[in-house]
């Protein structure tokens, strides 16, 4: 009976990282505080919700140990607690990608066309960033570019793009990335470059997977990006 009751209290326990993590909005705000620390009114922003609704979901993640958060006058900053959390997400996900058709068919009904995916081997990208050979295009939002790029990544935010194009040359292949395979930054970044006679590829995952790999992530120092 001890022994059932310890067994009750472990599993007990790591049910509340399953809780925490069953509600679809709680897995997209892990997801975007895996690319940078955020306040709640910025991650209501990004995912559609209220604040008060963010902040609940946010709330529960706390609860389970999942994310931390800091208080800075009137706004309330949340990140992930650790790298082991981060390496969670993508487990749970690529995990959810092997075993459930149903995630295959909705990337495919999302992510039409696949023709734009560049085979991404990172050493080899990092080489070719060096030799002049290729651009990393970076076009997820500045903080999130602070927090943490593929070295030598050019940063224009997809809403600056149109009027920053003209810093791109068309001399060299660019390489598109941006939140990771569920994001559609890149995509429209490639689509908007094509046409424009520019030889783009988009790179599926994000700076996570990059990480998750052992590959060198670059951060801006805080004083420039206070």
């Amino acid at each position: 009976m001890q022994d059932r009751a310890h067994k009750d209290a472990i599993y007990e326990q790591l049910a509340r990282v399953g809780k925490a993590v069953a509600a679809p909005r709680r897995l997209e705000l892990l997801d975007l505080l895996g690319q940078a620390p955020r306040t709640v009114e910025a991650l209501a922003e990004q995912t559609a919700m209220s604040i008060a609704n963010t902040s609940q979901h946010l709330q529960a993640l706390r609860a389970a140990g999942l994310v931390e958060s800091e208080k800075d006058g009137l706004y309330v900053t949340y990140r992930l607690a650790s790298d082991e959390v981060c390496e969670f997400f993508l487990k749970l996900r690529s995990l959810a990608e092997a075993r459930l058709a149903d995630v295959d068919r909705v990337k495919r009904q999302f992510f039409a066309s696949m023709d734009d995916l560049a085979p991404v081997n990172g050493k080899e990208l990092l080489g070719r960033v060096r030799r002049g050979e290729v651009v990393v295009l970076d076009i997820r939002p500045a903080e999130e570019y602070a927090a943490g790029h593929i070295p030598g990544a050019v940063s224009i935010p997809l809403g600056e793009l149109k009027k920053r194009v003209i810093e791109l040359g068309k001399k060299r292949e660019i390489v598109a990335y941006c939140r990771g395979p569920y994001c559609v930054f890149a995509i429209e970044a490639v689509k908007f470059l094509r046409a424009r006679g520019f030889k783009a590829v988009r790179m599926e995952g994000g700076i996570p997977d990059w990480r998750a790999q052992g590959l060198p992530v670059e951060a801006e120092p805080e004083e420039a990006t206070a």
